[in-house]
């Protein structure tokens, strides 16, 4: 049987991924923070008898990242896959925001993967056969204000997972970025809520993601899409998920860097009527 760790799989995108892999006959070690929150996700895999083993792993901790992944690995001899999902957003203007809420997202979205994949990688090596798949996001190719911190942290995640696959490839490992668009998760949502800030761009880019949820993407479309990745045998690199997410990273190709900060730092009334005409959303707080 094969096995897969996933990282950030209490909620959203990583407990769908953990669901579609366990039910494709992948033996799962779903990791998270808190385990005793997950009483639902629990009572799903007795329900359905899905091999599916939860661990407690913090990826902002080189202890917590050693100690889960040693255990896994001294229960299960080696592990074929490995799914970097963990991760957090804070959103609001440079300014506003603190230092901490930069640090933050770092240390979860970049330092966390790498602890994951440096864990993993010896044996990956040794044995001639692995594969990595890093969730990143559409943010990672697109900086878009209020998400600074978030675009910073998947921009270097990207960059290093592009480096990673450089390296590890003559040893038969495979490395593969996910970019999802929108999708309904919890971390969208929270980024729909209008706050106050002294800058424009939090509020529009809140009413972007609440008129953009009205037509949800669900989470298991990136679950289904991180599977096929990994039962392929395909040397692709990067991989963009949901309808929105190629005609986002296409628009914003067919723009210099100087149309695109002007597309961001126009009027409120320009700025809707401009998402309105190119996305037909409407934007526009209700």
């Amino acid at each position: 049987m094969r096995s897969v760790i996933i990282t950030g799989t209490s909620k959203g995108i990583g407990l769908e991924t953990a669901l579609a892999f366990a039910r494709a006959g992948y033996k799962v070690f779903a990791t998270m923070r808190s385990p005793q929150s997950a009483n639902a996700f629990e009572q799903q895999i007795k329900d359905e008898a899905l091999p599916i083993t939860i661990a407690a792993m913090d990826v902002n901790s080189d202890e917590s990242v050693k100690q889960c992944i040693d255990g896994i690995l001294s229960e299960n001899g080696s592990i074929d896959v490995l799914v970097n999902n963990a991760g957090i957003e804070r959103h609001g203007s440079i300014e506003e925001l603190t230092m901490a809420d930069f640090k933050d997202v770092m240390e979860t979205n970049y330092f966390g993967v790498l602890r994951c994949t440096k864990a993993l990688l010896p044996l990956m090596r040794k044995n001639r056969n692995g594969c990595i798949i890093n969730v990143t996001s559409i943010a990672g190719k697109i900086a878009n204000t209020p998400l600074g911190p978030y675009s910073a942290s998947k921009f270097a995640l990207e960059a290093v997972s592009e480096s990673l696959a450089q390296e590890v490839k003559p040893h038969n490992i495979r490395v593969a970025i996910v970019e999802p668009g929108i999708i309904n998760t919890q971390m969208a949502n929270d980024i729909s809520i209008n706050e106050a800030s002294i800058y424009p761009q939090s509020k529009r880019f809140a009413g972007l993601f609440a008129a953009s949820l009205k037509t949800p993407t669900q989470p298991s479309m990136v679950a289904e899409k991180i599977l096929e990745i990994a039962e392929s045998n395909s040397w692709q690199l990067r991989h963009p998920v949901g309808p929105d997410a190629i005609p986002f990273l296409q628009w914003r190709a067919s723009m210099t860097d100087e149309q695109y900060v002007n597309w961001n730092a126009a009027t409120d009334e320009e700025y809707y009527n401009a998402v309105q005409s190119t996305f037909g959303l409407n934007a526009r707080p209700e």
